[in-house]
């Protein structure tokens, strides 16, 4: 699989292989699909064993690469389909970079694109990816996050104030996620 090899302000600069990809720490681009259900509480994964990084880590709903010719809601949808076997409406938050060095010497370095999604539906994940889920509060997360922070993947733990941001200003501006 191919990812998109992208700049700072995420501009295309090409495509690699995702492995070399992780290997040399070459920013691309990824998403984070975060979804809610009416309570307002986020589904949660927790990465399959067999993930070639942070396997059994809890983590936002769903999180992956496009490949070059996708966009990134479509390939979002199709992801979270493949990961949580369902679709919802998504939608674009805000976007960050990370980077971040794993104990298995791959890297990633990656403009993450936020999406949010709500779902009440059956959720059927696929063991290949994923070991478990379950639904929380943010402010469940945020005190599972202080309380026992080697659970969660890196990106999520970044992700979290910044989606808690976001969501106060909707909130402030009487938009309503």
């Amino acid at each position: 699989m191919d990812l998109i090899l992208v700049n700072e302000v995420d501009e295309p600069l090409g495509a690699m292989e995702k492995m070399e990809v992780h290997q040399k720490g070459l920013l691309h681009r990824a998403f984070s699909v975060f979804v809610f259900n009416k309570k307002g509480e986020m589904l949660l994964q927790k990465r399959a064993a067999g993930k070639y990084h942070s396997p059994g880590l809890w983590t936002n709903s769903c999180c992956s690469h496009p490949q070059p010719g996708y966009e990134i809601i479509p390939a979002a949808t199709l992801r979270l389909q493949e990961e949580m076997g369902f679709t919802t409406s998504l939608e674009k938050a805000f976007d960050f970079i990370y980077k971040v060095t794993f104990e298995n010497g791959l890297t990633e370095n990656e403009f993450d694109h936020v999406l949010l999604g709500n779902y009440d539906g059956v959720v059927t994940p696929n063991a290949e990816e994923v070991e478990d889920y379950r639904y929380l509060s943010l402010t469940e997360i945020k005190n599972l996050l202080q309380s026992n922070p080697s659970d969660y993947t890196h990106w999520f733990k970044i992700a979290i104030p910044k989606l808690e941001d976001y969501l106060a200003s909707k909130t402030a501006s009487g938009v309503i996620v």
